[in-house]
């Protein structure tokens, strides 16, 4: 029987964790682009970029929907794997996408098992340039990560690493009011 996972949440740097894979807030080109996008990016070095057009060209040639998620190598992190997914943009939906935002850490958990790491860091999806309240994403992310990994047993360790107070301290709040 598979031990229970672990759920924590870290004040630091996604690209410096040691973990099997991290979780990329990705724009849909797959391309590169700001905040934590950027920061995988040019901590991963130009491999990362190459596997990223190598899936545009061979699975997602208009681009990775938003809610789902898929995995390239980790280049020159720690990280073995990145993890892409797109998160919803918060003024496009009704609701901000609160559906597709569990949709997109549901599909990072799936992926994070089919490349058989046991350990994934995520940060805050969608938080940030996407214009979701960290305060707002943390209890959806929480509970869609606590939820789903029940499909994923051989996951055994997620971690938040959230790179702001804002973030870390709604993170922390959703994760002791989750327990």
């Amino acid at each position: 029987m598979a031990q229970a996972s672990v759920i924590d949440v870290v004040r630091g740097d996604i690209t410096q964790q040691d973990v099997d894979a991290i979780v990329n807030a990705a724009n849909s080109s797959l391309m590169g682009g700001g905040g934590v996008d950027g920061a995988i990016h040019a901590a991963a070095g130009p491999a990362l970029l190459q596997a990223c057009k190598d899936v545009r060209r061979r699975l997602y040639p208009d681009g990775l929907p938003t809610g789902a998620a898929i995995a390239t190598t980790g280049g020159d992190l720690p990280a073995r794997f990145v993890i892409h997914t797109v998160g919803p943009k918060y003024w496009e939906y009704a609701d901000g996408g609160r559906e597709l935002l569990a949709a997109a850490h549901r599909n990072s958990l799936a992926e994070t098992q089919r490349v058989g790491a046991s350990s994934v860091a995520f940060p805050a999806i969608s938080c940030g340039v996407y214009g979701w309240n960290p305060r707002e994403a943390a209890p959806i992310a929480i509970e869609a990560v606590r939820t789903a990994l029940a499909d994923f047993p051989d996951v055994q360790r997620v971690s938040f690493v959230l790179i702001n107070d804002d973030a870390f301290d709604a993170f922390t709040r959703a994760i002791e009011s989750a327990d």
